[in-house]
């Protein structure tokens, strides 16, 4: 198969690259710049520009073309994704797109523009299992794992912290709504009890009429599957200050300084616990993207910026595989750079990268969150951390 497709490769240099000549090379990067997440979005949007960085300093894509993201905000919902998407689609006419980040702005995004479009899109973030059976034709992918996984995760995880009779409150958005059905699901299998749930609305002033009712059950603790600056970080307060819960549990969507800032680190210490997926901090690609990222004075611990960097890195590998802009060919080429075997090759490393390529040797890129290996469907597995508050203040693995 990897062999096979140089000769496609070499095709698509005579034909895509040929409208380009010695103009940049753009690909979108879409986030929730605005909306519910923007402080979780501001440094996974650094770590995509931070791997565009090392591939300019490095020779840039294919003959010498800069490799341009182009910023358009998704605003987290499939509104603004679609907006998003045609503007860099129609407008900017990137021949591929990193993000967005959410799950319901990347469905919105590909059902409405880029799966008509032909255009390939990756997801650092965008777990909601209900991508993994799109009719994408092959051109969604996302190098974070479904939260088909994380919500199972999640049900372990609980109950191996002591906690077997639990309540869910969950936002009514494709993420929310899908790892919390997870959860239940796996929790009930796992032997716990779902004493209650309720969906509801995000962004309204109070939720203490929901979570009395919740709390009514006896629940141990309250499962929280919402966005921290949608409903989330309410709900929380709204507990804590009626005395109706003392315990939270909740997923990625939940992990971030602002929820701290919100509530204060003494009121939330010892009394919430959030999954996320983790990376292997010790592997030598994480090292090298947490010493870049440090350096360039962002927090590589922050959620999802090994893997934002992949994603920018892995977009411009399957250019440079694909010997040029053709759609079709990228789209082909990010199993072909990600997917076992060949040529190791880690963070930074675009100049042993692109020797690889041109000299037709297959490459295999180890990234900054884990081992990359797509499946047919555009998904990868992963592993998942538990997260709590320090004595700093700080979220921390626990």
């Amino acid at each position: 198969m990897k062999k096979s497709f140089l000769i496609a490769g070499a095709a698509a240099l005579a034909t895509g690259i040929s409208s380009a000549v010695a103009a940049d090379i753009k690909v979108g990067s879409a986030g929730g710049i605005t909306g519910p997440i923007p402080d979780l979005v501001a440094p996974m949007m650094a770590a995509r520009d931070l791997a565009a960085q090392h591939i300019n300093e490095q020779g840039g894509l294919l003959d010498g073309h800069d490799y341009v993201l182009v910023k358009s905000d998704s605003k987290c919902d499939a509104k603004g994704a679609v907006d998003a998407g045609q503007k860099l689609v129609n407008v900017e006419q990137v021949v591929a797109i990193v993000g967005p980040n959410c799950s319901g702005a990347t469905i919105g995004m590909a059902e409405s523009v880029t799966i008509p479009s032909g255009v390939v899109i990756l997801s650092e973030s965008a777990t909601a299992p209900s991508i993994t059976d799109l009719d994408d034709k092959g051109l969604v992918f996302r190098n974070a794992p479904s939260d088909a996984y994380q919500g199972a995760a999640l049900a372990s995880m609980v109950m191996e912290s002591g906690y077997n009779k639990v309540a869910v409150a969950y936002a009514n958005d494709d993420y929310n709504k899908g790892i919390a059905e997870v959860f239940m699901d796996a929790f009930k299998a796992g032997g716990g009890t779902i004493a209650a749930s309720a969906e509801h609305e995000p962004e309204k002033a109070s939720y203490t009429s929901e979570i009395s009712t919740l709390a009514s059950s006896g629940a141990e603790a309250l499962m929280v599957f919402a966005y921290y600056g949608s409903s989330g970080t309410t709900i929380v307060r709204n507990s804590l200050e009626n005395g109706l819960f003392d315990m939270f549990f909740g997923a990625d969507g939940m992990r971030n300084e602002q929820i701290i800032s919100d509530i204060g680190a003494d009121n939330l210490r010892g009394k919430i616990m959030v999954s996320a997926p983790s990376s292997d901090t010790e592997s030598s690609s994480y090292k090298m993207f947490a010493k870049e990222f440090s350096d360039a004075g962002q927090d590589p611990s922050a959620v999802y910026t090994p893997g934002s960097y992949d994603a920018a890195f892995l977009m411009a590998l399957a250019i440079e595989k694909a010997g040029g802009t053709d759609r079709d060919g990228i789209a082909a080429a990010l199993m072909e750079v990600a997917n076992a075997p060949g040529e190791m090759i880690m963070p930074g490393e675009w100049s042993k990268a692109k020797a690889a390529i041109q000299a037709g040797r297959d490459i295999n890129y180890q990234g900054a969150s884990g081992d990359i290996e797509f499946d047919a469907k555009g998904d990868v597995a992963g592993i998942y951390s538990l997260s709590v508050i320090d004595n700093m203040g700080q979220w921390v693995e626990k």
